[in-house]
Order: structure tokens, then C-alpha cells, then sequence
């Protein structure tokens, strides 16, 4: 028998503005608006001010632990930036940015690290699911809620975004087998950061891209520089209009770098060469924007102070709130977790207490509690 070729392919990376500031016209041009660049630099230098703030927090003992977004806050920027406010932005820990852009408020993300689960009660409007902190696992949750929209016909798409070390999880390949094969429209994003915390990006895939894991599951699939905004928009909006024109789902690989630890109670000193660090300093996507902007002549000295003024004054609002909301009502755990509570969970809800049940659980501390009769079904 002879031999056939059954597959060639091809993966295209894409950069438009890069770290030298050199930026391509051809691609770029009408891209992002000019207002719309200015209103996105200062976005993300909120989101900056933030981890800076956030550090500062944890370290104070004001807060249990925090993954700084600085280096990656051009990813889930841009996507936020091209999707519709109705469509599903399903994260996982390092895209404040995105959800900040959707609405979310910036205490809601301080919330959550401080260990308030109200930080996680994202409103219907941002169409945002709540930071996933086990790997991996909420790509599973953007295939089932582009599946439901798709079953309802309605247009709505989801992105997800996950980290390189994601890729090696089974639920990984799990969500790609199943909106490949199933034609649901979603976006997967992998902010390949080279660290999936300690382990090197070499260990964790052996292939050249990671993009290319998508071409098994028959998706179209692109590689970009994350550090660029502009090459960002242009991927998302090339695979938003493949989501909503075919309803297949598509892969993108955004290449960038995290500037801190994995989290507070990281070191990456122990793992990570310091000239490896320095490099990507230099690749900043923020710097990157400003230089642009400057070059521009739509930004200067004296708005870059104004800006950082009001910033710092914006963030420390939120930590107010985030410091001085009122407690949660104790009976909120059981509310929260039940349409009915079950008489066991009630007892301990209406007493506050577990001690003593089991000997006889109609009666704590001397006080008779009434429990419901039980249903017949």
C-alpha cells in the first residue's frame, strides 16, 4: 500500500506590537480605537495597583494569601475587551483584569482571598463564574454552559482560560474531547506562563506549542504573544467569530510570563532564574502599551501622574469595603447549601452546636427543639 500524508498543519503566532515597540501596521490599524486603548492602558494599571496593594495585604496579615496578575494582564483584558457582555468569561485565579473590565467589583476578588465566600456571589450581569482555584476544573464548567446556551439556541459563547500546567490535567482533555466532538462554541485560552508553579514549561509538554494539543481534537488553534494587547484582540476576535459562525470550539495560546510568585506563599527565587525574570520585564505589557501610547501623542508625564493618583485612591476604597462589610449571618452556610434543610442540619442550625447530637437530638442544652416531620417522599 502506499503511503499518504493525512495531516499537515500549521500554527501561526501572532505579535503586532512587541517589546521594542515596534508595531505592525497592517494587522493593527482600526484594531483597538485610540479612546479604547487609553481607556485599556489605565485598566490595567488599576489592575496592577491592585497587586501591589494585595501583596501588601497578605503580608500585614490582613489577608490569607493572593496570586499577583502582574505580566498577564494583557489576556483576559483583551477577551474581555472583543466577547459580549452575555457571554461567559469562566476564569481561574489570574484573570482580574477580564473580570474587573465585566464589572465585577474589585472588593468581590478581595472577598474571596480573604476567605469571604461572599466574594464568589458573582452577580448574573457579569456573566462571570467565581475564581477556580483547583486546576483546571472550570473548563469543564465553560463546555457545559456554551452547551446549554447552544441546547437553548441562544448565541452565547464561553471562554475559559487555564494555565500550561492545566493542559497535563484529564479534565483538560476532558473539556477539549467533548466541545470538539460536540461542536460547542468555546473559546479555550491557555496563558502559557513557562511555570505550572515550580514544574518548567519542558516538563509539562514535550511538544514545541502547546497550541498544537488542540490539532488532535481537530480545533482551529493560534499561538500569540500575551504580552500584546493588540495581538490579543486579534485572536480572540478570530476565534469569537469561529465560535459564533460554526459553533465549533477553538484554542489560543497566549505566551507571557508571570512577574511574581505562583502566590504569597510561593518563592520563586528557589526555581527561577533572575535574568529569565529581568527578560521578561522588559517584555511588560503595560510598559508596552505606554510607549505606544506616548509615541502616539496620546499620553504624557502628567496624565501617567494623574492616573496613578486616582488608582491608588480607587483601590483603597475597595479595601475599605472589602475590610469593613458587615459579618455574614452563622446561618448563612446552611441557607446557602439547601431549598430545604434536612433535620439534622436544621438542629445544628437553630443551636449553633453538633455536641450532644446523637444522644438525643431533640434536646441540647436543656432547650427542646422542634424538628419538621419528616416528608413522605
Amino acid at each position: 500500500m502506499p503511503i499518504k500524508t493525512v495531516l499537515t498543519t500549521t500554527i501561526n503566532r501572532v505579535s503586532i506590537l512587541d517589546e521594542h515597540g515596534h508595531f505592525d501596521a497592517e494587522l493593527g490599524n482600526g484594531l483597538i480605537p485610540d479612546a479604547d486603548l487609553v481607556r485599556l492602558y489605565e485598566h490595567m494599571c488599576s489592575c496592577r495597583q491592585l497587586d501591589e496593594v494585595a501583596f501588601k495585604l497578605q503580608r500585614s496579615g490582613r489577608m490569607g494569601t493572593y496570586p499577583q496578575n502582574m505580566g498577564q494582564e494583557a489576556a483576559s483584558l483583551g477577551a474581555a475587551y472583543v466577547l459580549n457582555r452575555d457571554d461567559w468569561l469562566v476564569t481561574c485565579y489570574r484573570e482580574n483584569c477580564g473580570l474587573f473590565w465585566r464589572g465585577v467589583p474589585v472588593e468581590s476578588i478581595l472577598l474571596h482571598w480573604m476567605g469571604d465566600e461572599r466574594g464568589n456571589a458573582m452577580s448574573r450581569e457579569h456573566f462571570a463564574t467565581p475564581i477556580a482555584v483547583p486546576i483546571g476544573t472550570q473548563m469543564l464548567h465553560a463546555t457545559g454552559l456554551a452547551w446549554a446556551s447552544k441546547y437553548r439556541g441562544e448565541k452565547r459563547i464561553a471562554c475559559t482560560f487555564f494555565g500550561d500546567g492545566a493542559t497535563s490535567e484529564g479534565d483538560f482533555h476532558e473539556a477539549m474531547n467533548f466541545a470538539a466532538n460536540l461542536d460547542i462554541p468555546v473559546v479555550f485560552c491557555c496563558q502559557n506562563n513557562g511555570w505550572a508553579i515550580s514544574v518548567p514549561g519542558k516538563i509539562q509538554c514535550s511538544a514545541p506549542t502547546v497550541a498544537q494539543r488542540a490539532t488532535a481534537y481537530g480545533m482551529d488553534t493560534i499561538q500569540c504573544d500575551g504580552n500584546d494587547l493588540f495581538a490579543v484582540v486579534y485572536c480572540f476576535r478570530r476565534a469569537v467569530e469561529i465560535a459564533r459562525s460554526t459553533g465549533r470550539p477553538s484554542f489560543i495560546e497566549a505566551v507571557t510570563y508571570r512577574l511574581g510568585d505562583h502566590t504569597t506563599a510561593d518563592d520563586a527565587r528557589r526555581y527561577r532564574d533572575q535574568a529569565e525574570v529581568d527578560a521578561w520585564r522588559g517584555r511588560d505589557p503595560i510598559i508596552r502599551i505606554r510607549k505606544h501610547l506616548v509615541e502616539k501623542s496620546l499620553w504624557s508625564d502628567a496624565k501617567e501622574q494623574e492616573l496613578l493618583a486616582r488608582v491608588e485612591r480607587e483601590v483603597a476604597a475597595a479595601v475599605e469595603r472589602a475590610e469593613t462589610i458587615p459579618a455574614p449571618p452563622r446561618t448563612d452556610f446552611f441557607d446557602s447549601m439547601y431549598a430545604e434543610i434536612p433535620p439534622d442540619l436544621l438542629l445544628q442550625r437553630t443551636t449553633m452546636q453538633t455536641h450532644g447530637i446523637g444522644q438525643d437530638p431533640s434536646q441540647i442544652d436543656g432547650a427542646v427543639i422542634e424538628l419538621p416531620a419528616k416528608s413522605n417522599h
